[in-house]
C-alpha cells in the first residue's frame, strides 16, 4: 500500500443488532431529501479532501484515549461487563480509553458531531467508527485528521490487500478499516425445494422462486450485486449502467418476483422460508447459520459487494498519537482474532488465522470472516458518488423499492 508520508468459541450474538441499526441509517435519510438535503441544515458542500488542520496533541501528558463505535461491536468477557482488547492496550501503553458505544445510525451521528465540526471545535472524542460513504464525506469536507504511518507500523504492514486503497480514501491516509461488510445470497435450503441458486439472475429471473425473494433496502448493496451480475463494475460504472440495472430489478418487482426490500428484518423471512433465498449480510449468516443448520450462502461466480466500517480521527482531537496507537493495536493479530471471533464480519487483519484458530476453529475456516484467495478476488466496492449523483441515485432507488 502506498500512503500517505509523514478453546471455547466466544459468544455470537452481535450481527443483528448491529446490522439493523447500521444499514437502515445509510439510506434513509438520503433518499428522503438527497445529499442536497444537506445544505438546509447547514452543512457546507464537500470540496476536495484537504484534511483537517494539525491539532495540539496531548498525548503525551494526557494517558487517554476517547473511542466512540456502534454498539455490539467490541468483545466483551463472559460477564459482557468488560472488553479484553481494550484491557490489553491499557496495560501495554498506560492508556486508559473512554469506550462509548453512542454510534446507533450514521445520519444521527453525523448531526450529532456536525457543529462542533463545523465550527472548528472539538467534539471530545478522538476515535470514531462510521461506515465508508460517511467517512468519505468527513474527509471530504475536511473534518478528520490525516494519520501518522510512524504510529501505524503494524497496521500498515497487515492491512489486508482487498481494503488497502478504496477510492475516497487513495492509500489509507486519513482512516482504517475496523470492520468488512459482505453481501452475498443466502438461501433457507428447504425452503428451496430442490431449485440451485448460484448467482442474481437465478434471483430475479426463476419462475420457481416467484414471491420467494428478498432484495436489500440498502442501494449500494443490491444495485452493486446486479450491475455486478450484468457484468458491470460497481467501482467504474455510467448513468447508463445504473439505469440498465434499475430496469432489470423493476422488471423482476413487476413480474411479482420479489416479494420485498428489507433491512436487516430479512432474518426472519429467510429462518421461516418466507424467503426462500435473498441477499444478506455475512455477518447476519454467519450467526443465522449457527442456529438453522438449512441456512447457508453463496458467492455468485460475477462477485460479490464489500463495504467498510472504519476508523478515524476527528478534526481538533486532543489525543490523536494515542487514537493511532489504539488503530496500531487492533493490527495485531491476537487483538484481531479475539475481536474477530465476538463480531463475526469480515476481519481486515492479514495472519491472524492462527491467532483466530485458538479462539475459535470454526470461524478461521469461515470464508465469510477471512476471505480466501479466491473470495477476496471477487470482491468488489461500490464506487464514490458525488452530489449530485448520490441524490439522482438514493431517488431512483427509493422509488423502485417503493420508500
Amino acid at each position: 500500500m502506498e500512503q500517505y508520508s509523514p478453546g471455547s468459541s466466544p459468544a455470537r450474538r452481535a450481527a443483528l443488532t448491529r446490522r439493523s441499526l447500521l444499514r437502515a441509517s445509510a439510506g434513509g435519510a438520503l433518499a428522503a431529501g438527497g445529499i442536497g438535503a444537506l445544505g438546509a441544515c447547514g452543512i457546507p458542500p464537500a470540496g476536495n479532501a484537504q484534511g483537517a488542520a494539525v491539532a495540539d496533541d496531548h498525548s503525551a501528558e494526557e494517558k487517554t484515549v476517547s473511542f466512540s463505535n456502534w454498539t455490539e461491536y467490541m468483545d466483551v468477557d463472559e460477564s459482557e461487563t468488560r472488553h479484553p482488547t481494550l484491557e490489553t492496550f491499557t496495560r501495554r501503553t498506560g492508556v486508559k480509553v473512554t469506550y462509548s458505544e453512542d454510534i446507533n445510525d450514521n445520519n444521527e451521528f453525523f448531526a450529532k458531531i456536525k457543529p462542533q465540526l463545523a465550527a472548528g471545535q472539538d467534539t471530545g472524542r478522538d476515535l470514531i467508527c462510521v461506515t465508508d460513504w460517511l467517512a468519505a464525506r468527513l474527509i471530504r469536507l475536511g473534518w478528520v485528521q490525516k494519520l501518522d504511518p510512524a504510529n501505524l507500523p503494524t497496521a500498515y504492514a497487515n492491512l489486508s490487500p482487498q481494503f488497502r486503497s478504496p477510492d475516497w480514501d487513495p492509500g489509507r491516509a486519513y482512516s482504517y478499516p475496523w470492520t468488512g461488510i459482505s453481501t452475498v445470497i443466502a438461501y433457507n435450503r428447504k425452503a428451496l425445494d430442490g431449485v440451485e441458486v448460484r448467482s442474481m439472475a437465478d434471483l430475479l429471473d426463476n419462475p420457481r422462486l416467484k414471491g420467494r425473494v428478498g432484495l436489500l433496502t440498502e442501494m449500494r448493496d443490491t444495485m452493486g450485486m446486479t450491475l455486478l451480475d450484468m457484468g458491470k463494475d460497481p467501482g467504474d460504472f455510467t448513468d447508463d449502467d445504473f439505469d440498465a440495472a434499475v430496469a432489470r430489478l423493476q422488471k423482476a418487482v413487476d413480474k411479482g418476483q420479489v416479494r420485498r426490500f428489507t433491512g436487516n428484518d430479512y432474518t426472519a423471512d429467510l429462518t421461516s422460508g418466507d424467503f426462500a433465498a435473498c441477499l444478506a449480510w455475512a455477518g447476519d449468516v454467519v450467526q443465522l447459520k449457527a442456529d438453522s443448520p438449512e441456512i447457508d450462502f453463496v458467492v455468485p461466480d460475477s462477485g460479490y459487494m464489500t463495504s467498510t466500517d472504519n476508523l478515524l480521527v476527528p478534526a481538533k482531537a486532543r489525543h490523536k498519537t494515542n487514537a493511532e496507537r489504539l488503530i496500531d493495536h487492533y493490527y495485531q493479530p491476537a487483538n484481531a482474532a479475539r475481536l474477530a471471533a465476538y463480531i463475526n464480519y469480515v476481519c481486515p487483519v492479514d495472519g491472524v488465522k492462527e491467532e483466530l484458530a485458538k479462539l475459535d476453529p470454526e470461524a478461521a475456516e469461515n470464508p465469510l470472516i477471512l476471505p480466501d484467495r479466491e473470495m477476496a478476488e471477487k470482491s468488489r466496492a461500490f464506487r464514490s458518488l458525488d452530489d449530485k449523483e448520490e441524490t439522482a441515485y438514493e431517488a431512483a432507488f427509493a422509488k423502485l423499492t417503493g420508500a
